[in-house]
């Protein structure tokens, strides 16, 4: 073959290779693209199942046994023994039964098998004793929790010991009614706990009072409810991931929650928090009674439906720092202003001196009722009026006469005097985020001064406001959301007088300054052995004539002025399907069974 033959075929040969290549490679980036495009739109048909929800505090910590201002993170996350559902009932949830004997003392639990922790580590009794034995009984770690398995007059825990893997004995010093509703209180892990417990700081405290602080990585937060802490952004947001290990499964068999993330953006501000649901940013709300008209308009065209759960389980109220102690040398509450708080006589005329009923009707629009005592109206529990409450009824005249009784004057500006000439004047302080407590506060004002009370309303940042409350004790009178109980042992931590929320004369807790000089009044211890002898009482008709008699006392002596209790209302997303709105536990208390229609 000539060279010049051979040189053509070698080019036609290299320009069929090279045509082949060109179809080749726009083969490839065709299936590329093809594959790509088929990718994205599964992974755009199938994006993951989320909801976006508010919370109006900024958690301090998330250590479950600490946890005081942020327990709405505790829905999510934690799980007790046993669980109260959204009509108050106690039904099993870690354990599957429990077996009571004869004498109401001795309880024994027999957990679910299979039970995991959220880094796939077994929960089992050893995890039980240790929740109750090394933390919640221990002297060292203020937890609330102790407050409620206090039993009888010498003031005893029950003993907990393990039986088996599966099964735990709790016993009691004497019959406890309300011991089995305690028992829903959150269950620990042992295994990453136990060492914090045992070692201390430099102070002497137990280093498990600074475990799990907010700065701590969300892997390292080991949980046993329907979701994991995903992440957290400080005065932005946490964020909730379904919990792989949780143990509720469906009838089908199908793992629960359904709904594979939770998103709660921090906002303190209610009306920051109506403008991000309107505008469609937050898939609920809790529905104060300024915004009910304007959100019951737009129910429709929102696509949300509002939920109303009834009377709320709590009440507005005002209370008076009762403390006579001081701290650091320092007194609480200036002394002068001690003896009128410290006035039966005193409260009793604010009492009468506040319109509860323009309260009800112009800040809450009719929408809820006047409370007047510590149990709810839904509790069987609850002393009515016609059964002999008593109650303070707006009434300006009969306030005069018993500030005149008890040694008060006027003078010639209508100004309130003491008997040694001091003007009454003092701070009232409320949560500035809450709108309604603001409103609330106002009125309050605008109703002392016709009294010739001079009040220096205080609003104060929801993280100062607490702090207050729990922390330095100093304040002189708060206007705040309160607990009122269907079961009235669930808030024996408030009335047990060296309980940790006994908020109208706090003792020191563990780990805090001492207050040197603290008095509890008669009346006041009264109440706490009246509840601790309710506890023990097994009789319900005699529990009721206990609590009736609490009831009694706490109206006469007023250590809280209640006011009104609101409607429990929330607006939520229509395509969030299973909500059963509770007054007693809220929108979200059944997480692991709702559902989404659709996917946003």
């Amino acid at each position: 073959m000539s060279y010049y033959k051979l040189l053509k075929n070698n080019k036609k040969y290299t320009l069929i290779r090279h045509r082949w290549l060109v179809i080749l490679l726009a083969l490839i980036t065709a299936i590329a693209i093809i594959i790509y495009h088929q990718t994205n739109l599964k992974i755009k048909a199938t994006p993951i199942s989320q909801i976006i929800v508010s919370f109006p505090i900024e958690p301090t910590t998330f250590n479950p046994a600490l946890i005081i201002e942020s327990a709405y993170t505790l829905n999510y996350t934690y799980e007790g023994l046993v669980k109260e559902n959204g009509q108050g009932e106690i039904e099993p949830s870690l354990a599957e039964s429990w077996q009571t004997s004869p004498d109401k003392k001795q309880v024994i639990y027999t957990l679910r098998k299979g039970l995991k922790w959220s880094d796939g580590k077994p929960l089992t009794a050893e995890d039980v004793v240790f929740t109750y034995n090394e933390i919640y009984t221990n002297p060292a770690i203020p937890t609330y929790a102790k407050d409620f398995f206090i039993i009888g007059k010498n003031r005893t825990f029950p003993t907990v010991r393990k039986l088996d893997d599966w099964r735990v004995e709790f016993r009691l010093p004497e019959p406890f009614a309300p011991f089995i509703r305690a028992t829903k209180l959150e269950i620990l892990p042992a295994h990453i706990f136990r060492e914090s417990v045992k070692i201390k700081d430099q102070e002497g405290r137990p280093k498990f009072m600074s475990t799990w602080g907010i700065d701590t990585p969300p892997e390292n937060i080991i949980v046993n409810g329907p979701y994991t802490i995903e992440s957290y952004t400080p005065s932005q947001r946490i964020i909730f991931r379904k919990n792989p290990y949780y143990w509720r499964k469906d009838a089908q068999g199908n793992s629960q929650p359904y709904i594979a993330r939770v998103i709660g953006d921090i906002i303190p501000n209610q009306d920051t928090s109506l403008i991000q649901f309107r505008s469609g940013g937050l898939d609920y709300i809790s529905v104060n009674t300024n915004y009910f008209s304007l959100l019951k308009h737009e129910e429709g065209k929102g696509k949300f439906t509002i939920y109303n759960g009834g009377l709320f389980i709590g009440s507005t109220a005002i209370t008076f720092n009762l403390n006579k102690g001081s701290k650091n040398g320092q007194p609480l509450v200036n002394p002068i202003k001690s003896r009128w708080f410290n006035t039966v006589a005193f409260r009793q005329a604010i009492a009468y001196g506040i319109n509860r009923q323009q309260i009800l009707n112009n800040i809450y629009r009719g929408l809820g009722k006047l409370q007047n005592s510590p149990i709810a109206v839904q509790s069987k529990y609850y002393l009515p009026v016609q059964a002999g409450l008593k109650v303070y009824e707006y009434n300006l005249q009969k306030a005069k006469e018993l500030l005149l009784k008890a040694g008060f004057k006027y003078n010639n500006q209508g100004q309130l005097l003491d008997e040694q000439g001091n003007i009454v004047r003092f701070s009232l302080t409320t949560n500035a985020n809450n709108n309604i407590l603001q409103a609330m506060g106002v009125l309050i004002k605008q109703n002392l001064s016709d009294l010739g009370i001079a009040v220096d309303f205080n609003p104060v940042a929801t993280s100062i406001f607490i702090n207050k409350l729990t922390q330095t004790f100093d304040w002189e009178c708060q206007v705040l959301d309160v607990a009122v109980g269907q079961e009235p042992n669930d808030w024996a931590n408030v009335w047990l007088p060296e309980a940790g929320w006994h908020f109208f004369n706090q003792e020191s807790q563990a780990g805090q300054t001492p207050i040197i000089g603290r008095q509890v009044a008669d009346w006041e211890r009264k109440i706490g052995n009246l509840y601790i002898q309710a506890a023990s009482e097994v009789d319900e008709s005699n529990r009721k004539a206990i609590y009736v008699e609490t009831q009694q006392i706490t109206q006469e002596y007023l250590p809280f002025i209640y006011l009104v209790n609101p409607l429990s209302m929330v607006a939520v997303r229509n395509r969030i399907q299973g909500i059963e709105h509770s007054a007693l536990l809220g929108t979200f208390w059944n997480s692991y069974d709702l559902k989404l229609t659709d996917i946003n």
